[in-house]
């Protein structure tokens, strides 16, 4: 299991050689609908409909609308709204998205704020993670600072974090519409493994939960809790195996 993070992702050199790299790049906007091909550019905006055919390197990185990246993308600024597809892997410095985002390969970011939907077939690995929606990540999802207000259902295989919050919202205009295509689904994460230093859980279904202080909620169901200094188990909560390993 992979621990928490603990250096600083960086998706680029120095802020000088960004700066004298930027003065050769060109820009790249895409009004309507239209295509382009990868490279390196400075800033890159899109209002519409765009196809990316190819890796793609940007200091910033805008859409508005349906976006489709065939291939990585590396951007030290990203805001997305709307829905952006990306066919290979995601590298972002701070990454903002309003809307749907998947990843067929693995995501690396400092900052990354999804409100929407979230869905990486690989990795993901990030500094600070605020989740406003559902999120799936098939691989390992390691974080240092991971707050999710789940507005739907979410999985991850195994979670790796310094400090995890996890929380249902009910009453919004996207559970409203969820609930009325999927009456049956409810909000909750399910994982294997969520390993940690500070866990706080709510509406969640996990094998094993292993941390130092941690919090078992409302809507829990834990196979097994390794904790080595504090648990905090509210009533109503199911834990099948508690186990202290500290002294």
């Amino acid at each position: 299991m992979h621990r928490a993070i603990k250096r600083k992702i960086g998706v680029g050199g120095t802020k000088m050689d960004q700066k004298l790299d930027q003065i050769h790049k060109p820009n790249l906007i895409i009004n309507g609908v239209s295509s382009a091909g990868g490279g390196d550019y400075d800033k890159v905006k899109i209002d519409g409909v765009g196809t990316i055919n190819g890796h793609l390197n940007a200091a910033v990185f805008h859409t508005n609308g349906i976006t489709k990246v065939y291939g990585n993308l590396q951007a030290d600024e990203m805001d997305c709204d709307g829905m952006i597809k990306i066919d290979g892997h995601l590298s972002a410095g701070k990454s903002v998205v309003d809307g749907t985002l998947k990843v067929k390969g693995s995501v690396r970011s400092d900052h990354f704020t999804v409100n929407g939907l979230l869905r990486v077939e690989g990795d993901c690995e990030v500094e600070t993670m605020e989740i406003a929606g559902s999120f799936e990540v098939n691989g390992l999802l390691n974080a240092g600072r991971m707050n999710a207000n789940l507005h739907w259902k979410s999985q991850a295989k195994e979670i790796g974090v310094e400090f995890i919050k996890v929380r249902r919202v009910s009453k919004s205009s996207w559970s409203k519409l969820w609930r009325w295509m999927l009456p049956k689904a409810v909000p909750g994460l399910k994982a294997e493994v969520i390993e940690g230093d500070d866990i706080d859980l709510e509406y969640t279904e996990a094998d094993i939960v292993r941390g130092n202080r941690i919090r078992i909620g409302k809507g829990c169901s834990i196979g097994r809790v390794e904790y080595r200094t504090e648990l905090n188990v509210i009533p109503g909560a199911k834990i099948g195996e508690e186990v202290k390993t500290g002294d």
